[in-house]
């Protein structure tokens, strides 16, 4: 094969798998048994058992093998793959349905909606911690709302846009890679008393890898708000009042144009095991209710749908922009 049509090839593999594997996970949600994510979360914690001590240096060094590993294992697997363009398609399909999770995050909240809707508030507690670390012993209707809503808005980032981002610009490196950056920042980039220093790197990488998803993320959520009722224009003001202003230097900018897009506030105490925190308010409308729950998910299926479009638009693109390229190089 001719190294341009090869090049054709690989790239219809590439933009190919990933939308096949968005389909799967849209399907059949993430994998019921033996799932990789898992497997991977057992190794980081056997290996942080060796490495774990109570200093930045450490968290780096097993920040570097946990994430390292992985992406090196990947990187192979492209060069073996770069002459068999289906095997190439099967492995991203694969992997992309292994680290997406948008399917599953939907239903998990539409069950609880289901749940604060007939009234059964133990129901919707127990439900809870399937989508988020906080305490939700005394939360009551609203609370269990708007934890669910924020985890929704997150979470279109952190399990749908940025893995297709990275899918589109690294290929089964970038998949791979940064399933396993969020994986760790979930595990030890919290700030507990253990944490606070080992988990540093992780966190940090958590953050870069983010920092253009989120963006993106909060401006799909802004352009799809129709979809659910909700308002453009009060999507981007609060997205840019707003998004700031949260902790995280990401999770804010999804949160805040969910906020702006349904019309509802979001923010306040969050209790987890342990600790509290008074974040600040998002958004300036009403309290959230139940069915700002399913309008949230239909707002994070819609963003899933045209970040799957765009990433693959971007790899299927690709050979025409670098033969755009040779040609103005060689004028």
């Amino acid at each position: 094969m001719a190294g341009r049509d090869r090049r054709v090839a690989l790239a219809l593999a590439h933009g190919g798998g990933l939308v096949a594997g968005a389909v799967l996970d849209a399907v059949l949600g993430d994998p019921r048994r033996w799932h990789p994510v898992a497997g991977f979360g057992r190794a980081a914690a056997a290996l942080e058992q060796r490495l774990y001590a109570p200093d930045r240096r450490a968290g780096v060094g097993f920040a570097a093998i946990a994430v390292g590993a992985p992406v090196a294992f990947a990187t192979a697997a492209t060069a073996a793959t770069r002459h068999h363009p289906w095997v190439r398609a099967g492995l991203v399909a694969a992997t992309t349905w292994i680290v997406l999770g948008g399917t599953s995050l939907r239903r998990e909240a539409t069950v609880l909606a289901d749940e604060l809707e007939r009234g059964d508030l133990p129901a919707a507690r127990e439900r809870l911690p399937h989508l988020c670390g906080r305490d939700p012993s005394t939360l009551d209707e609203e609370g269990l709302s708007r934890a669910t809503i924020e985890s929704v808005a997150e979470n279109s980032s952190d399990a749908e846009v940025a893995p297709l981002v990275w899918g589109a610009l690294a290929g089964l490196p970038g998949l791979v890679g940064y399933r396993a950056v969020n994986t760790l920042d979930a595990m030890v980039g919290h700030r507990s008393t253990r944490y606070r220093r080992f988990g540093t790197a992780a966190a940090r990488l958590d953050d870069a890898a983010n920092l253009v998803p989120a963006r993106l993320t909060a401006a799909l959520t802004a352009l799809v708000a129709p979809l659910a009722g909700g308002s453009r224009s009060a999507a981007v003001r609060t997205w840019l009042r707003d998004g700031a202003r949260h902790p995280s230097p990401n999770s804010g900018q999804c949160e805040a144009a969910m906020a702006g897009a349904l019309g509802v506030r979001l923010g306040g105490r969050n209790v987890y095991e342990g600790r509290v925190e008074d974040r600040p308010t998002l958004g300036d409308g009403r309290s959230p209710k139940p069915v700002d729950i399913r309008r949230a998910t239909r707002i994070s299926a819609a963003v899933g749908a045209a970040a799957l479009m765009l990433c693959a638009g971007h790899v299927l693109a690709r050979p025409a922009r670098r033969a755009l390229l040779r040609r103005a190089s060689r004028r």
